[in-house]
């Protein structure tokens, strides 16, 4: 038996529910919260990523201090966090509301992605340079 055609979305074709993507970022972050919350990453022997630019040259990417920040943030030490990456904790309420817009669509039934002009991908990037060249001259 044939199956009926079904209306493709405006933005690519999907078989999963347009929340499932978002969703599915929550509970890999639930998960790996569960995890980190035990797991004190300014201690040296865990199952935790190194930064593959880090391992290679030495230098802090834009990223560096990323798990570090969001243990101490899960422990009430904004001080700590702070320190950890200024630039990722300034830009992480930016990306959970881009997160809540993405979960709030997908759970309406509408697939969503940003849409960010060109001239604030290039403003973003310099950023991330600019952050990436001052905290490896620290």
């Amino acid at each position: 038996m044939a199956e009926q055609a079904r209306p493709v979305p405006s933005r690519g074709h999907s078989r999963w529910h347009p929340a499932a993507a978002p969703v599915a970022v929550l509970a890999a972050g639930a998960v790996g919260a569960a995890y980190l919350w035990g797991t004190d990453p300014h201690e040296p022997g865990h199952l935790l990523p190194r930064c593959p630019l880090r391992a290679v040259t030495g230098l802090l990417c834009p990223a560096c201090g990323g798990t570090r920040m969001v243990y101490d943030l899960m422990h009430g030490q904004f001080a700590a966090a702070w320190l950890d990456n200024r630039a990722l904790l300034l830009a992480a309420p930016f990306a959970l509301a881009l997160w809540g817009r993405w979960t709030l669509e997908g759970l309406r039934g509408r697939a969503w992605a940003p849409r960010i002009a060109p001239w604030a991908q290039v403003l973003i990037l310099a950023a991330a340079v600019a952050w990436t060249v001052a905290r490896n001259r620290m």
